[in-house]
């Protein structure tokens, strides 16, 4: 496979929309109930990563099975790229690698690969290549022809990005991708994601990696019991109020001092003027903290 994109042109719509979306699971034998979600919309671009951040119970494996058509919403709408996710229509342009994925483990990497084209209806030198490349693609290439069992976590993780990419789907959805993964197969799991950016293949993956998220999504969505705290782009949303950053290169102590009025007359290049930033850990700690305060005083 090139690095190249291998689609042009916008998108015609979101590739993900989730309007006003509510789950409510009833208690057998009591009255109560649970709400895993509550009133959600958001919006995914074609062509970005999307973060669902957010802690353990706050909504998240919810939200991404009743966008799969795994679990139906108690109220509201999800769509796929315009089709409604209850269809399996919709389902045809997802690749989907879930936390905990089940494989085969008596089959090779190959025989994993192949079986799964086969259920997306590829056969002969198509099947052959796409294996090809997509054992390249995650770096199982020379582990093709070893049995699933002997896989290590991470390698396990990167045969089931395989899978979920073999019929070359628009959008890859990954929950929890470096679950268990040590941090040199978390970081390959990273820059397969990127590389699927450049490729213009939407993602959506929910994640507790919280800097590995800050590394690579375009825009996050917190969630917290089930709402929605905090969405929108990263940098501006880690972005510090009334603070402002300028990267000098060659610039003396003197020009450092007078800033403002001497950058414009020295030689000193402006190489970028951004935001002073906090990190997404420390985002995600006082939007969730700040929810639960809210949930308690209510």
């Amino acid at each position: 496979m090139t690095s190249s994109p291998r689609r042009s042109g916008a998108e015609a719509g979101p590739a993900v929309a989730v309007r006003g979306l509510t789950k409510v699971f009833p208690v057998p034998f009591h009255r109560q109930s649970i709400v895993a979600v509550k009133d959600l919309s958001l919006r995914i671009e074609p062509g970005e990563v999307y973060g669902l951040l957010g802690p353990n119970g706050s909504g998240k494996s919810t939200t991404l099975k009743i966008i799969l058509g795994l679990v139906s919403p108690t109220r509201g709408r999800t769509e796929i790229f315009g089709r409604d996710s209850r269809l399996v229509e919709s389902r045809e342009a997802v690749g989907f690698l879930p936390e905990n994925p089940y494989f085969y483990k008596y089959l090779t990497g190959n025989e994993t690969l192949r079986f799964f084209g086969h259920l997306s209806g590829l056969r002969g030198v198509a099947l052959k290549n796409r294996i090809n490349e997509l054992l390249d693609l995650v770096g199982l290439s020379r582990a093709r022809n070893r049995r699933l069992g002997t896989y290590s976590k991470g390698m396990l993780q990167r045969i089931g990005l395989a899978q979920a990419l073999i019929h070359d789907p628009r959008l890859v959805v990954l929950d929890e991708p470096t679950a268990g993964v040590d941090p040199a197969g978390s970081r390959d799991i990273r820059d397969l994601i990127l590389d699927l950016k450049r490729r213009g293949i939407t993602v959506l993956l929910s994640s507790h990696l919280l800097a590995q998220a800050q590394e690579i999504c375009d825009r996050v969505g917190i969630l917290a019991d089930g709402v929605l705290v905090r969405e929108g782009h990263l940098q501006e949303l880690i972005a510090i109020e009334n603070q402002t950053e300028l990267i000098i290169t060659d610039a003396s102590d003197e020009l450092i001092r007078e800033i403002e009025s001497a950058v414009s007359r020295s030689k000193a290049k402006l190489i970028e003027r951004r935001k002073s930033t906090t990190t997404l850990e420390r985002l995600f700690l006082e939007a969730t903290k700040n929810d639960k305060r809210m949930t308690k005083s209510e």
